[in-house]
């Protein structure tokens, strides 16, 4: 996203918000946040996870979703993106994309019920973000990763028959969810990551263009999105095809496979605020209590002002709900000043 953008982003919340007033609700707190009215003693925080089998959609996961927000005492509410492609086995060549069926609203209906139900229950106090997995990452659940990587080597024409289909329904999904109420995404991307793909030129010509179609769509008509460069395949080389993605802040592992950046160099990169600061593997998920709120104050003091704590990507469905509450609770009396 242009630097620009990410400005006239700001000064318009900052138009429509006391920045200097106390916010009543989470909702406001982060949208002062948002507008760089950040809290010298309050550094906002969020942690995601999967919640199991029996509370994927509907409204079970609306509730799952709401224990989680209500026992860590988290940010803003992160709808989990639970409605996935089944494995298609007919996708055994290239040209087999274009048998890929488009589906329609009602494939979306039972993760649509959790989002109605988290807007009616939760809007009026939090921020309501949906995850978005991209159209190259539908593809992989539909014809697992390293076939997708395969077939888009060898003929990506074909392919993008059916990464077409992908992002005309995944903008079904995301125009239903601005409908219902979302205030924004948190969108996920893949693809640029080090060494996957057979050459850039792929994830440019073929991977990159479908990610932008709903992310787009969610930048013009939501107030609060965060971009998403997830490394759960593999690790990244550098940021740069993604640099000009949508995206009000942004979520990504400062680790990459020869160096390791800053915060100030992640937000510089990207121009716009960050979002991170604990290693899912590590500390967070392992350490003692003393030294998980040593890492979230390391965290937040080697970070610009404008952060919000949180994992590099979604942490393990085990970890006790305590120590990420714990781990909030830390940057909740941690800040800058």
């Amino acid at each position: 996203m242009k630097r620009r953008l990410f400005l006239r982003s700001a000064a318009f919340a900052a138009s429509s918000l006391a920045a200097s007033a106390a916010p009543r609700n989470k909702r406001e707190r982060m949208m002062q946040w948002l507008a760089g009215a950040t809290d010298p003693h309050y550094t906002p925080a969020a942690f995601f996870l999967h919640f199991g089998s029996g509370y994927k959609n509907g409204s079970a996961a609306a509730r799952r979703h709401m224990e989680f927000f209500r026992h860590t005492d988290m940010d803003f509410v992160k709808i989990q993106f639970e409605q996935a492609y089944e494995r298609q086995t007919f996708l055994a060549k290239p040209s087999d994309w274009s048998k890929l069926t488009l589906r329609k609203i009602g494939f979306y209906e039972p993760l649509l019920v959790t989002v109605r139900d988290l807007v009616r229950g939760a809007k009026k106090d939090a921020l309501i973000l949906m995850t978005l997995y991209s159209p190259y990452m539908s593809a992989g659940q539909c014809a697992t990763p390293p076939v997708l990587r395969q077939h888009l080597a060898e003929n990506p024409d074909a392919v993008k028959k059916g990464l077409d289909v992908l992002t005309e329904s995944q903008m079904i999904f995301v125009k239903a969810c601005i409908q219902a109420g979302v205030d924004g995404f948190y969108m996920s991307t893949q693809g640029s990551e080090a060494g996957l793909l057979a050459n850039r030129d792929l994830f440019t010509k073929y991977v990159k263009p479908a990610d932008l179609v709903a992310m787009r769509e969610a930048q013009r008509s939501c107030a609060f999105n965060i971009l998403h460069v997830c490394d759960y395949n593999a690790p990244y080389a550098d940021y740069d095809a993604v640099r000009d993605y949508p995206g009000h802040a942004v979520n990504c592992n400062p680790k990459l496979t020869t160096r390791q950046l800053s915060w100030q160099q992640i937000n510089s990169h990207f121009g716009r605020p960050c979002m991170g600061g604990l290693d899912r593997h590590g500390i967070l998920a392992k350490g003692t209590s003393a030294q998980v709120e040593a890492e979230v104050k390391r965290a937040i003091h080697s970070a610009p002002g404008q952060f919000i704590l949180g994992a590099d990507c979604t942490v393990d469905a085990a970890l006790s709900w305590d120590r990420l509450r714990d781990a909030i609770a830390v940057a909740h009396r941690t800040g800058k000043g």
